[in-house]
């Protein structure tokens, strides 16, 4: 296995769990590098950093993870990459909208050792990996309201754009509103461009918009308190 299959990044605020998660990566997945975040922001700027993620592992408590759907920034520049939730909910929600998100697996923390570490080899082998308890089944007609239920409930998050942001999105959406480029942006918050980038797309979705005019009149309306 080269180089390139032996990165993996864990995105946690639990420091004790990150060396925890890292020793099982190394002992039982050959993995010979582990990049470690506390944040999304943070997880972010690791990833346009580096090229050679294989694998990244996200928790859906830490600062910035508003909700699963956060995740889908990180998949669209990152279409290569595996991504996974490792999370302590088991809330049915969470776990269709990580997948609807393009998440490749949700891996329960409660899991032991060795199961844990079957859950993430399935992933790095293409397969998508969800907790047995809705594992095997077509979805029923109550996980589909569910589905629907997350849907609104994403779209009022977006609504709600201003108390989801994070705080290195807010500085990103100020300079935009200011009309600075991405390359004014990363040299000024001395961020790279790709960081900047991913955090633009993270932007738009939220914002519900498509183009960088559209943000700035929607970030010039929040931030000013009228949104």
């Amino acid at each position: 296995m080269n180089e390139i299959r032996r990165t993996v990044l864990i995105a946690d605020d639990d420091e004790f769990f990150r060396i925890a998660l890292g020793t099982i990566l190394k002992s039982e997945l050959d993995f010979t590098e582990v990049i470690e975040a506390g944040s999304l922001d943070e997880a972010i700027e690791r990833l346009s950093d580096r090229g050679n993620i294989l694998l990244a592992l996200f928790d859906l408590a830490m600062p910035g993870m508003e909700s699963p759907a956060s995740l889908e920034a990180v998949r669209d520049f990152h279409e290569q990459m595996r991504v996974a939730v490792v999370s302590s909910s088991t809330a049915k929600t969470n776990i269709l909208a990580a997948l609807a998100a393009g998440a490749h697996g949700y891996i329960p923390k409660g899991l032991g050792a060795r199961e844990l570490a079957a859950a993430i080899r399935l992933v790095l082998t293409g397969a998508i990996y969800v907790p047995p308890a809705i594992a095997g089944r077509e979805p029923s007609s109550a996980d589909i309201k569910v589905m629907r239920v997350e849907k609104e409930e994403t779209k009022e998050v977006d609504r709600l754009a201003t108390n989801s942001l994070t705080p290195r999105q807010r500085e990103v959406l100020a300079l935009l509103v200011e009309g600075l480029s991405n390359k004014e942006i990363a040299r000024k918050l001395k961020l790279g461009e790709g960081t900047v980038k991913i955090h633009m797309a993270a932007l738009f979705r939220s914002l519900r918009v498509r183009n960088r005019q559209a943000a700035a009149v929607a970030g010039a309306r929040l931030l000013s308190g009228q949104g």
